[in-house]
Order: structure tokens, then C-alpha cells, then sequence
């Protein structure tokens, strides 16, 4: 009780009064009736939510987007694409502000009705990576900010597995997009196996370490997705309904990008891709600058390329 009645306790709460009395701000609690229900059936759900933006969407069903901070170009083009199909179903896109897969789910939920609601493992005044900030600027306007951490918490290691039980607490179910085995994106999948929901992930290369996290997800039950249907036909009530491009359905590439087909889609280094299109290098290195300057290649670490599309 003493602890209770400390100058730091009433300095704290009069912070978060002053905080919550700005437009667009909300300090939520158990007993409102705008706390998120599908937080009020996980173990250890937090007393008090800090809310900046549309406080509504607390109310709609939502799915959670995640995936690695080191996405590959083509991994944050699935997540944008997907997440903005699901929002256009009328799905909210819950993810955790990260760079990578996260940012892009984000950009993909705002992209359609269904928005984003970004949970944070710092203090809401405190965004965190600081490169996100215009992207958190954005959610403020049109979509939401949570935290359950006091006001002025600054990013602590330990604060986002903590974080990542309310990512997909909130939503019913988990997508993980890319992620390694190491990957903090299998915890937030662990835990929502752990809350009972439903746990989704997309497939890769077998040579690319951002998709052994996915696979082990696959091998461990998590329903494999090829396209953005293959989840909503998972979750009752929601159907398509946008025209953004779904899947990672891969097409022929026309006869005019024959080095496309020779790439096929695991990543390559120049030595081989000359191997295989019979091409010198000076050839084939500068068919990869016009191809990756046209959006169809990425350049990977280690002197790599990968197909995008």
C-alpha cells in the first residue's frame, strides 16, 4: 500500500491523465467496454491499454501479420499485398511497428478499410525502431497505436516477447510471412497456438534461412498459405473482397526475359547464373542491373540475386 502511495505512483498517474485527456488519446482498462475482448481470453491479459488513433478497431475482428526485421524484398511485397487483401475483407492487420514484414503489413492494412492497429513494446509516446516514425505518424491518423507499457518506457529487449502475447491475442489468428529459426515472429506463432488461434505460414526457398522459421511452423501444424484465400477461407465469415494481388503464384516470364527462367526462384550468384544462360559475366551483370532497376530482381547478401516475380 505504501508503494501505492508513493510520490513516483501519483507522478505516474497523473502523466497518464494528462495524456489521455488529448484528442485521439484513450487510456483503456479492464472494465471498458472498449477493451478488446479476445485479450479478455488469453492468460495474462494487460490491466491497462494506452490507445492513440482509432480506438474503434479494439472492436474488429483482426488478424495478426508478422515476420522478420531482415525481410527479402519479395517477403515484404507478399505482406504488404496480403495484409491489404485482408484488410479490404474487412480484417483489422495487427503487427508490432518492426522493420521488415511488420512495416509492410502495416502499409498493406492501411491500404484497405480493415486498417492497422500497431502494438508496441515501448511506452506509446515512444516509437521504436525511430526509422518508423513517419510509418507511425500515419497510424496515428487512420489506424491505432497500443501499448501496455507506462508512458516513457523505453525499448528494452526483454519488453517485446512480452509485447508480441498481445500481437496475436487481439487477432484470430497469426500469419508469419518470413522468419528465421530464430526468429522472434515464432514466438508470437508459439503463443498464439498457446491463446487457441489460428496459426498460418507462407512457404520459401529451402535454401533461404527466412524460411526455415515458416517451415518448422508448417511441420509443427500451421496451415500452409499460397494466397491470401487460403486464410480467409480459415476464418469464418471473411471472403475476398479486394483486387490486390493475393498469392506468390509464379507465372512463365515472357520470352523477352530469358535470364528470368534461368534464374528461377532460389537465389543465385553471377558465377552460376552464367552456367546456366551460357552468358559472360559482363553480359549477365548488367541483364541483373536493368532487371533489379525494373523491380524484377533483388540483390541479396553474399552476392546473391533473387527472382521477385
Amino acid at each position: 500500500m505504501e508503494a501505492l502511495d508513493s510520490a513516483a505512483v501519483a507522478e505516474a498517474v497523473a502523466q497518464a491523465s494528462a495524456w489521455a485527456s488529448e484528442p485521439g488519446h484513450a487510456v483503456v482498462t479492464l472494465a471498458d467496454d472498449a477493451y478488446p475482448k479476445p485479450l479478455l481470453e488469453i492468460a495474462d491479459p494487460p490491466t491497462l491499454l494506452y490507445a492513440q488513433g482509432r480506438l474503434d478497431l479494439l472492436g474488429r475482428p483482426a488478424l495478426a501479420v508478422v515476420g522478420s526485421r531482415n525481410a527479402t524484398a519479395q517477403g515484404e511485397r507478399n505482406a504488404e499485398s496480403f495484409a491489404q487483401t485482408f484488410s479490404e475483407a474487412g480484417l483489422t492487420i495487427v503487427s508490432g511497428l518492426a522493420l521488415g514484414i511488420d512495416a509492410a503489413a502495416h502499409r498493406g492494412g492501411l491500404a484497405g478499410p480493415g486498417s492497422t492497429i500497431a502494438v508496441l513494446g515501448t511506452g506509446i509516446d515512444v516509437i521504436y525502431p525511430a526509422r518508423n516514425a513517419p510509418l507511425a505518424s500515419e497510424i496515428k491518423q487512420r489506424g491505432l497505436l497500443l501499448s501496455e507499457f507506462p508512458l516513457g518506457t523505453r525499448a528494452v529487449a526483454h519488453n517485446f516477447p512480452r509485447r508480441n502475447r498481445l500481437i496475436c491475442g487481439a487477432a484470430q489468428g497469426c500469419l508469419v510471412v518470413e522468419a528465421a529459426l530464430a526468429s522472434g515472429s515464432l514466438i508470437t506463432a508459439r503463443a498464439a497456438a498457446e491463446q487457441g488461434r489460428e496459426v498460418f505460414a507462407i512457404p520459401g526457398s529451402i535454401h533461404s534461412p527466412l524460411s526455415k522459421g515458416c517451415h518448422a511452423l508448417i511441420k509443427a501444424g500451421a496451415k500452409l498459405v499460397e494466397s491470401a484465400d487460403d486464410v480467409l477461407t480459415e476464418l469464418a465469415g471473411f471472403r475476398r473482397t479486394g483486387s490486390a494481388t493475393t498469392g506468390t503464384a509464379r507465372t512463365a516470364m515472357p520470352d523477352r526475359e530469358p535470364l528470368l527462367v534461368q534464374m528461377g526462384f532460389d537465389p543465385i550468384d553471377v558465377d552460376s547464373l552464367c552456367a546456366r544462360a551460357g552468358l559472360s559475366a559482363e553480359q549477365v551483370s548488367s541483364e541483373l542491373l536493368r532487371l533489379e532497376l525494373a523491380g524484377q530482381v533483388a540483390a541479396l547478401p553474399g552476392g546473391l540475386y533473387q527472382r521477385l516475380n
